[in-house]
């Protein structure tokens, strides 16, 4: 009876793996909505290889690697970098699809033809800078003007902002700004010396700037997301006094942080990002997805979450 047992719930444990797939492990994922399907980005892989890219048309069930180049979207030797490709954004401007993102702790703009790739560039050269930087998060305002929100690896990880040129390939240096650092006790739970804000996202609404970022080392149980709000692209920034609004407390997952908004489908409002492996490891981090919620007060959207939304995408096997 024992034997029977056994092989009945190693065969019912095949059949929901093969049906349900895997979790995907990309860290500060990103996803780029475009014609019914959903491209899928992050750091994971072999990080010190560049960025893959997977698919889907549900959000839930996903394939790839997809990318052009035996499955990356963008490969190492086509752009800036030699190691430590973090942190991707997708982005069409011109007619064409950028990858902003991070490598041998710089950030470069890339450019293909696809989402799929390859990114390339036509002179491989980081944006220029004397100070390590990391996590770009570039944001068109409805005046023309290109900005980039990004870190700087000074003091800390601190939130800076700088309008970019036209074709992208360095910021206006008087345009520079610090935006925000980790300050509040929830920013900083380990009272660490080298205090961590990171992985930016901008949103405008209304005219008000709503700057979504991470606090806390992404190895601390504690990382978490907030945001911050301003009348002008350069602050000064306000943040939310119930902040975080991603967290461990709200979805019992250690390490939820480092993602991007985006609309889904049916015009609803999403934020991917990663959380731990497990409660007690790190890596490989784990990509999941929940639905953000608006409700005006007092003159501007307070954002939060649906915590049941909350799931891990499903890689499909094959």
């Amino acid at each position: 009876m024992k034997k029977i047992f056994l092989m009945l719930f190693v065969f019912f444990w095949v059949g929901v793996t093969s049906v349900c797939g895997q979790h995907i492990s990309l860290a500060d994922p990103t996803i780029f909505y475009e014609n019914g399907t959903y491209y899928l980005y992050g750091t994971g892989g072999d990080s010190n290889f560049g960025f893959q890219v997977y698919t889907s048309k549900d959000l839930k069930m996903w394939e790839g690697p997809n990318g052009a180049s035996d499955g990356y979207a963008l490969k190492k030797g086509d752009s800036f970098g030699s190691k430590g490709f973090w942190a991707p954004q997708i982005f069409r401007y011109k007619g064409k699809y950028y990858m902003a993102y991070t490598a041998d702790e710089f950030i470069a703009i890339a450019s293909a033809d696809s989402p799929l790739g390859p990114f390339r560039q036509d002179k491989i050269a980081k944006l220029p800078a004397e100070i390590k930087q990391i996590d770009p998060y570039v944001f068109f305002d409805e005046d023309g003007k290109v900005y980039l929100y990004h870190v700087r690896l000074t003091k800390g990880n601190r939130l800076f902002v700088a309008e970019l040129n036209e074709d992208l390939t360095a910021i206006k240096e008087n345009t520079l700004r610090e935006c925000l650092s980790a300050t509040e006790d929830w920013e900083n739970t380990a009272h660490s010396e080298w205090p961590v804000s990171e992985g930016p996202t901008i949103l405008k609404k209304e005219g008000v700037y709503y700057f979504f970022y991470s606090a806390n080392d992404f190895r601390n149980i504690d990382y978490a997301v907030g945001y911050a709000t301003s009348c002008s692209p350069y602050g000064p920034w306000k943040k939310y006094e119930g902040n975080p609004v991603i967290s461990r407390k709200l979805l019992k997952h250690n390490g939820t942080g480092h993602g991007d908004v985006f609309i889904d489908e049916k015009g609803d409002m999403r934020y991917v990002f990663h959380t731990h492996y497990s409660n007690s490891v790190v890596s490989p981090r784990q990509t999941a997805i929940v639905s953000l919620q608006e409700k005006a007060q007092d003159g501007i959207i307070r954002f939060s979450i649906l915590p049941d939304t909350f799931f891990f995408p499903q890689l499909m096997n094959k």
